[in-house]
């Protein structure tokens, strides 16, 4: 299953364990418990995999750093922390539904109640407006002639 693939993976997730909290991972990262990051056999490195918990409807999004679990039935290792948020720290080994996260499109909008000040600009009669910035340019075209 590639980075490019919608599939939704049903199975087992298992979570480091606490002495990992610093050692490097395969992606050259560290791990840490307190980082919301996962193993996962075939997602590129820095992929986002939402993680649901269906037994209590809890779900964390997660990046990969790492390679594994190497256990069969088992796909996908958690962090300590992303493992508590799913509820499954006590279990050691729980059913998770894993499928590539997709950040929303932001669309920009102008908001309906947005005020604009008015701005008046007068002239009198045979005047121009010049800017501020041409008008030195302007007068050094009169002064040549």
């Amino acid at each position: 299953m590639g980075e490019n693939s919608f599939a939704q993976q049903r199975g087992k997730a298992t979570f480091y364990a606490k002495r990992m909290n610093g050692h490097r991972t395969a992606s050259g990262e560290r791990l840490y418990n307190d980082s919301l990051v996962c193993a996962h056999k075939t997602h590129k490195f820095g992929t986002l995999l939402r993680v649901v918990n269906p037994a209590n409807g809890k779900e964390v999004i997660v990046k990969v750093i790492d390679r594994g679990p190497y256990v069969k039935g088992r796909i996908i290792d958690l962090s300590i922390r992303a493992a508590r948020e799913l509820g499954i720290l006590s279990q050691g080994v729980a059913m998770v539904e894993v499928s590539v996260y997709r950040k929303p499109a932001e669309v920009p909008y102008k908001p309906e109640d947005y005020d604009l000040p008015e701005i008046e600009i007068e002239a009198t009669a045979g005047e121009s407006i010049i800017p501020q910035w041409q008008d030195s340019i302007v007068i050094n075209d009169r002064n040549k002639k």
